[in-house]
């Protein structure tokens, strides 16, 4: 039995014209500066999203966090959805390395922040009883919100707010591509107003490693020493950015399939008794439903049982996601082995 793993797009196996990429990659001591590979990666993403530099981290927690040791200082506080990645899933590192304080503002259903909140939000650094808020985070796509895409419009309106006040504006752009093609636009535009913005090339673009952090010079070149920092100095890393070329050259334009295949998985989740969905909001690669009723844990078990891998956004929740790999095929058969599973928990 085909196992069909939905679990999330971090799954994606390198292709064979990345491997061959790796094993041919030339190399040198990044750290000092001196990977050909890693240099041309670090153009390469610095091109696409319209900024001077780029810095090759590890992974988009590690993106995020050097955005946030390198825009704040200790004691000052960030303003963050809160649905945001950086709150929920990357183990409070702003706090418990930076000394950095989350201020939440509430993301709505598609992610958005409200730029009058983040406004109110927004600390009186004159004030000796407040810290500065140094730091406003936007997240794109939205993995909490379902994937959603931020117009370009939407985060021009809260970048607006956060500079008129001082502020940095970091986005936290994982899937920033996903948002790009969804939105009919480029990443560049995408990422206009942000003074810095981290994407990943081992989610949809399957690479097997490696997020890019974009900014000016200045901000890159003190990032830099944040990564060394945080043990992020990998050497030989060519062998690894070979690929993030490959993925940079071949995988963007064939994300539009991801969006096909989810498209096509909530609509006919849409159609089986128990479980609650809207196609219509379902804008990239990833499908979150709800499930009327039942034991979500146990649902996801007997999926396993079945072949069928996913995970839980939060109680009564399901989430999953599409990628390379997964055919319109493996949606049609997941579609009938969780139609097996919901008769036998939710019988109708």
């Amino acid at each position: 039995m085909r196992v069909i793993d939905l679990r999330s797009d971090t799954v994606t196996l390198p292709t064979p014209e990345m491997r061959r990429a790796m094993a041919e990659a030339e190399v040198g001591d990044d750290v000092y500066g001196e990977d050909p590979t890693v240099n041309a990666l670090e153009r390469r993403a610095a091109e696409l999203m319209g900024k001077e530099a780029a810095l090759f981290v590890a992974s988009g927690t590690m993106a995020n966090l050097t955005a946030l040791l390198t825009h704040c200082q200790r004691g000052d506080e960030a303003i963050v959805g809160s649905q945001a990645h950086i709150l929920h899933y990357e183990v409070a590192g702003a706090a418990g390395l930076g000394g950095i304080q989350l201020r939440t503002a509430h993301n709505d259903a598609r992610g958005r922040l409200n730029p009058d909140e983040v406004a109110e939000l927004i600390r009186d650094a004159r004030d000796v009883h407040e810290p500065r808020t140094a730091l406003v985070c936007l997240e794109n796509t939205h993995n909490r919100c379902g994937g959603a895409a931020l117009s370009a419009q939407d985060t021009d309106a809260v970048a607006e707010v956060a500079h008129a006040a001082g502020c940095a504006v970091h986005i936290d752009g994982a899937r920033i591509f996903n948002a790009a093609i969804a939105r009919g636009t480029s990443a560049r535009e995408l990422v206009r107003s942000a003074d810095s913005v981290g994407f990943c090339l081992s989610k949809g673009l399957a690479a097997p490693v490696g997020s890019l952090l974009c900014g000016n010079a200045e901000f890159i070149a003190r990032a830099r020493k944040v990564r060394k920092m945080l043990g992020g100095g990998m050497r030989q890393a060519g062998v690894l950015a070979a690929a993030g070329l490959v993925a940079l050259d071949t995988m963007i334009d064939r994300l539009t399939e991801d969006h096909r295949t989810a498209k096509r998985l909530a609509t006919g989740l849409a159609r089986i008794s128990g479980i609650e969905i809207d196609p219509a909001a379902v804008e990239t690669n990833i499908v979150i439903f709800s499930v009327r009723g039942g034991d979500v844990p146990a649902m996801l078990q007997r999926l396993k049982t079945l072949g069928v891998l996913a995970g839980s956004p939060g109680p009564g929740r399901v989430r999953m996601v599409t990628h390379w790999g997964i055919t319109e095929a493996d949606i049609d058969e997941a579609l009938a082995r969780v139609e097996h599973v919901m008769r036998v928990a939710v019988p109708s």
